[in-house]
């Protein structure tokens, strides 16, 4: 046999056990990002971790995890964010990770996204292990995934407000207009969806407790995605709502009240109580439910911000070579470099 022909054998088999390509080992690589400026309208704004001066509303601070499952997502939602920023040197993102490979992450970022003003922080999954119950899904179940609770304790006492956003999410507007809305006395904002059924995301047990289920008197509770949110600091701090969630995670840990990971906590001590976000900043549900992860079509009305949430996610469809029709709104912001291995084979 001829050695083309074996080398020809030898990639194929490579590209069948590593069809993406790869660095650092099971990490992805990416292609650099361009570098986007601010124009001259733009505000002029120095801000750095140990700034623990007044508030400045014309720096947005965005908080997202990081971790090797979702990466890929993690980059393109950055990606859309600079690419629909009006001032893109003004946002400031703040990732989240538990891994001891953090090194690793911030090369990844630092060299996809040169220019991006950032900040990396760990995560101690020792923090919640003790406390989470398993739910319908593995994914739900990851420490990771509670890190949104405790952002009042990892982020520097300077940050004021900051927008959550998951890693399965591109925006396709200009996040100042997020950043922007009054949260008034309220602690947290986010699109609110009060056709929802909310009895569906407790257990019977939760409802046929009186105690339990009188902690929604005197509200009108609404379902919120916690995968887009944005949150005053100062006045999480103030309440003490980290607390106020663990001790809802304290109780499923014992009683079983719920099914569905770290929302609904969320939904126990919000709920009822969160400013309203428009709509078009969380077309949610793009993933398909939690066990299926059928393709979805878009809500009604306009569209600021797309989520994958549920179990299908866009990349590996993608990859599958079986997108949804609306995979193809999140390919233009993957920046993943794809394997390169029959190039000059």
């Amino acid at each position: 046999m001829r050695l083309p022909t074996l080398r020809f054998l030898f990639l194929l088999a490579a590209a069948v056990c590593f069809p993406a390509a790869m660095s650092s080992g099971d990490l992805p690589a990416f292609r650099e990002a361009p570098a986007f400026r601010n124009g001259r309208e733009c505000p002029k704004t120095a801000w750095s971790s140990s700034d623990k001066r007044a508030h400045d509303p014309s720096v947005i601070h965005i908080a997202m995890t990081l971790d090797a499952t979702y990466l890929r997502g993690s980059v393109a939602g950055v990606f859309s964010v600079l690419q629909h920023a009006s001032c893109p040197e003004n946002v400031v993102f703040h990732f989240i990770a538990t891994t001891h490979r953090r090194s690793e992450l911030r090369r990844i970022i630092t060299s996809t996204f040169p220019y991006l003003d950032f900040h990396l922080y760990y995560f101690d999954s020792n923090l919640v292990k003790g406390k989470i119950s398993y739910s319908i899904r593995r994914a739900l179940d990851q420490p990771l995934n509670y890190a949104r609770m405790y952002l009042a304790d990892l982020l520097p006492a300077g940050v004021r407000r900051i927008i959550y956003f998951d890693s399965d999410l591109i925006v396709v507007d200009d996040v100042a207009k997020l950043w922007s809305i009054d949260l008034g006395a309220r602690v947290l904002g986010a699109p609110e969806y009060c056709h929802a059924n909310l009895t569906n995301y407790f257990t019977q047990k939760f409802w046929s407790n009186p105690a339990y289920a009188a902690s929604f008197r005197g509200r009108k509770p609404c379902y919120f995605n916690t995968g887009v949110m944005v949150i005053d600091l100062w006045k999480w701090r103030e309440g003490k709502y980290t607390e106020k969630l663990e001790n809802w995670m304290r109780i499923q840990k014992r009683y079983r009240i719920y099914e569905l990971g770290s929302l609904p906590p969320f939904l126990l001590v919000f709920a009822g109580d969160v400013e309203r976000v428009e709509h078009r900043w969380n077309q949610h549900g793009l993933g398909g439910d939690n066990l299926e992860g059928l393709c979805r079509d878009l809500h009604p009305g306009p569209v600021s911000l797309l989520h994958w949430s549920g179990k299908g996610k866009p990349w590996l469809r993608l990859d599958s070579k079986k997108p949804c029709p609306l995979d193809s709104l999140w390919a233009p912001y993957d920046l993943f470099r794809h394997s390169r291995l029959f190039a000059d084979s």
